[in-house]
């Protein structure tokens, strides 16, 4: 009876013996294909990069705060909105709203720089509003617990300058 020779490498016919292992390698790709297509929401989607116009300002000048839509399908919903937190020079929060944005993260905010705002490079922060933005796998990876106290985790929250000149 003759020895059946061993393959040389371990490519696919090693470990997918007979036509059943081309089922499943068949089976394996569209699975793999299917987790890659946006339109089907499997992969990770984080927000888009947004934009403050100018970066320059004085008090009373209008800004706006924009994003384009996602490359990839974040989906947050018909209703969804945008949180815009303009915090100045001294720490003092001066403008802190919701506005609409797409289902796809787009959006465009137009606002005056408030009077009371201190001189200096203020922080404009721009999030999803009511969503895990952070971590799109399902899990709130922002807070974790350790013997039953939250401790917040790693996680930057997107700001953008604006210098508010006199």
């Amino acid at each position: 009876m003759a020895k059946r020779a061993q393959p040389t490498s371990r490519g696919v016919e090693s470990w997918l013996p007979g036509p059943a292992g081309f089922i499943t390698l068949a089976a394996f790709l569209t699975m793999a294909a299917a987790g890659c297509s946006p339109s089907l929401g499997s992969l990770p989607c984080s927000p888009p990069e947004y934009h403050v116009d100018p970066s320059f300002a004085k008090r009373g000048d209008t800004v706006t705060v924009s994003a384009p839509e996602a490359t990839c399908n974040p989906r947050y919903g018909p209703n969804a909105q945008v949180h815009i937190v303009f915090t100045d020079a001294a720490g003092a929060d001066v403008l802190n709203t919701t506005a609409p944005m797409t289902d796809a993260g787009g959006f465009t905010f137009t606002a005056e720089v408030p009077v009371q705002t201190a001189s200096g490079v203020m922080a404009v922060k721009a999030e999803p509003h009511g969503v895990d933005w952070c971590d799109d796998t399902g899990t709130n990876n922002r807070a974790h617990s350790s013997d039953g106290e939250l401790e917040r985790a790693s996680c930057a929250e997107p700001m953008k300058p604006l210098t508010i000149t006199k």
